[in-house]
């Protein structure tokens, strides 16, 4: 093992500073830069007197270059969809993340769903799109009210689930003619509306071999009782209970190394995480929603507090092609992620109110809070996104962990915070 390693994490949310400090637990790794990051990844935790995290402002190849980095971390979808892993590799860097190629997965569902016919991979049926001439008929071939999705990336939120079939028909034309979601609509899925519970599996890939993490469960809707519009995520928890133990063999097997095989069968190896959307039937059947090709953000906040071993050699191990097989393993524990938003959000999200009481939520050394839309103003946090912070909590059992995330969550303060107050109803 090297001492003084430095990692360099893309991004400027939850997911990059729940990485960053993660990766700062590694015994190898010295320093942690994010780019361009947040008021959270600006100064060390307490908890790693000896070690550095600080954020930088610029482009991440040249900062990776000039810092003379051990391994490149990229957070976000978009640049990967737009190459950077690419870009890192030329440089001779380790990164770890997708090629522009690979992370098509997510930058394209027409792709994605064309990619698990063609490898065997059970997902919904569908139906896609590219001309409004087209939807009269495709709607006729749908039973019930189908879901639409815009092809490109929506920031999470290019997906109607549609309670009628003219909503589903509005949808989908407001996409196909450019007024919803631009580019990124102008090709749209239709995909059929299953049953059951939806579920996230993460995976570890080093253009061979998937690693899986423990199932994780996302809050979508903005209010309690899984009400209101579709967000980027208000919460998670893991272990989730609805992926049972019988459930990962076929997961494994049937899906994820299917898909690391079938990239690599088609010239684009899979190296970084492969995050799939899963609906979990009555049946106890695993079908394909969707797949990411990143951590999913607010489920990394979690996922990072259930695993134990060395996280920067297992990420470094992937980006070398050499993962090896339990590095990584579930700790036994639960945690639970419960996201404060800025007035307004998901529309119009408030900016610069500022936020107290951090020092006193982290109090207990089983809580974390990780931020997401921050920024330092002349010394203090203050909001600058839509989802603010991730109040993440561990325990034993998942109400223990629960009670800890809500308890810490009522120290912390500033105007107009929402946050949900069912996080984990679906296992509690």
């Amino acid at each position: 093992m090297t001492a003084g390693r430095k990692v360099l994490v893309v991004g400027s949310g939850g997911r990059e500073h729940a990485l960053a400090h993660r990766l700062l637990a590694s015994p190898s790794v010295r320093e942690v830069i994010v780019c361009p990051g947040n008021a959270g990844t600006q100064s060390t935790p307490r908890a790693y007197p000896h070690k550095v995290l600080r954020s930088v402002v610029g482009d991440p190849v040249q900062w990776a270059t000039d810092e003379v980095v051990d391994l490149v971390v990229i957070g976000p979808e978009v640049p990967l969809c737009e190459g950077l892993a690419d870009r890192m590799t030329e440089r001779g860097l380790f990164c770890y993340g997708p090629s522009q190629a690979a992370a098509r997965l997510e930058g394209s569902k027409a792709f994605m769903k064309a990619f698990c016919k063609r490898h065997g991979i059970l997902a919904a049926h569908d139906v896609v799109l590219q001309n409004v001439s087209q939807l009269d008929e495709a709607l006729l071939q749908f039973a019930t009210p189908p879901v639409v999705k815009a092809d490109g990336l929506c920031a999470g939120k290019g997906v109607v689930v549609a309670e009628s079939f003219e909503e589903a028909r509005q949808a989908a034309y407001d996409m196909l003619t450019g007024a919803s979601f631009g580019q990124a609509g102008t090709t749209v899925v239709l995909e059929e509306r299953l049953l059951g519970s939806e579920a996230s599996i993460h995976a570890i890939c080093d253009g061979h071999r998937a690693l899986l993490l423990p199932a994780a469960q996302d809050h979508k809707r903005i209010y309690d009782g899984d009400t209101g519009p579709n967000t980027g995520g208000m919460g998670t928890y893991a272990p989730a209970p609805v992926v049972t133990p019988e459930m990962i063999p076929t997961i494994q097997t049937q899906i994820m190394d299917k898909v690391v095989q079938g990239m690599r069968a088609e010239g684009t190896p899979f190296v970084g995480t492969l995050f799939a959307g899963l609906m979990i039937s009555p049946e106890g059947r695993p079908v394909v929603l969707e797949f990411n090709v990143r951590f999913g953000d607010p489920e990394t906040q979690v996922l990072t507090q259930v695993t134990e071993g060395d996280f920067f050699e297992a990420l470094l191990q992937a980006a070398q092609g050499q993962l090896q097989e339990g590095i990584l393993r579930a700790s036994g524990e639960h945690a639970l992620c419960v996201v404060m938003a800025a007035a307004g959000y998901p529309g119009s999200p408030r900016k610069d109110d500022v936020i107290a009481g951090l020092d006193a939520a982290e109090g207990n050394d089983n809580v974390l809070v990780f931020h997401a839309g921050t920024r330092d103003q002349d010394g203090e946090p203050v909001t600058a996104g839509g989802r603010v912070l991730g109040v993440t909590a561990k325990g034993s059992t998942l109400q223990a962990a629960r009670d800890l995330a809500y308890r810490a969550l009522k120290k912390i303060s500033f105007a107009g915070a929402q946050f949900r107050n069912d996080i984990g109803h679906r296992a509690l």
